[in-house]
């Protein structure tokens, strides 16, 4: 099932695509996804950014070759940081390059939507708690994350994390593709399989850090072969079973 938010004729809905067509859901995806309202052509909606988290919790150096291209240790536990809500944009929206950065670069990660509000949970009962699967771009300003040696500026300005196309409900994401292509040249690739720490150890740990909340995002960490982007260049990341975020990046 692809949940999706969209605007369409002034005002912003919850529904479920299938096809070229777009199920309204009464309500959002953390209701009762069988009371639909009218439907609509995907082709005259304006897709947006499927969840609005009360927070974004990215999680860094989860892959191995990833740490290994930065020159990095393999860590011990997942290293977490936080990205705003206000860096969230959507399929199609402009990537801004901020003034005060001379390299912004593209980070293709895996994106678990979180379901009901999870406490301190199990690792064997971590699924429980996932809504599904997105894509997601942790878009990183590398010459101030260097710069800075802490990586909150680096990674939280506006737009820089883009989300989408939609909620995939209906996955396995232990072993899948994930994939960049910048200016449609493919410049990462690598398989779940591959991560450091796997979505069940991810959503356990998280949870026992900070209280996880309906519609929350964790970003699972990128692949090798990050690099940087540039105005006018057109980034898009692809995952296996879910599909494609494509985005522009803008002079600011």
């Amino acid at each position: 099932m692809k949940l999706v938010r969209f605007r369409a004729h002034g005002r912003t809905a919850s529904g479920i695509v299938s096809g070229d067509q777009i199920a309204e859901l009464d309500g959002d995806h953390f209701g009762p996804l069988d009371r639909l309202k009218a439907g609509c052509a995907l082709s005259d909606v304006k897709l947006l950014a499927p969840c609005t988290p009360s927070k974004i919790i990215a999680v860094g150096l989860n892959y191995r070759d990833h740490a290994y291209e930065l020159g990095m240790p393999v860590p011990d536990d997942p290293i977490l940081f936080l990205k705003p809500q206000t860096s969230i944009i959507g399929p199609g929206d402009l990537i801004r390059y901020p003034a005060m950065s001379s390299r912004v670069d593209y980070e293709a990660e895996l994106g678990i939507v979180i379901r009901e509000r999870a406490f301190r949970v199990p690792r064997g009962d971590a699924r429980k708690f996932v809504l599904g699967y997105t894509c997601s771009n942790d878009v990183t300003a590398r010459d101030l994350q260097k710069k800075d040696g802490q990586w909150t500026r680096a990674k939280s300005f506006d737009t820089f994390c883009p989300v989408g196309p939609w909620i995939e409900t209906d996955l396995d994401p232990d072993d899948i593709l994930v994939e960049s292509f910048l200016n449609n040249e493919r410049m990462q690739s690598s398989r779940t399989s591959q991560l450091i720490f796997g979505i069940d150890h991810l959503v356990s740990f998280i949870s026992h850090v900070m209280t996880l909340e309906p519609g929350d995002l964790i970003i699972t960490g990128t692949p090798a072969g990050i690099g940087p982007m540039k105005p006018g260049d057109e980034i898009e990341v692809r995952i296996e079973g879910i599909g494609s975020l494509k985005n522009t990046v803008s002079a600011g």
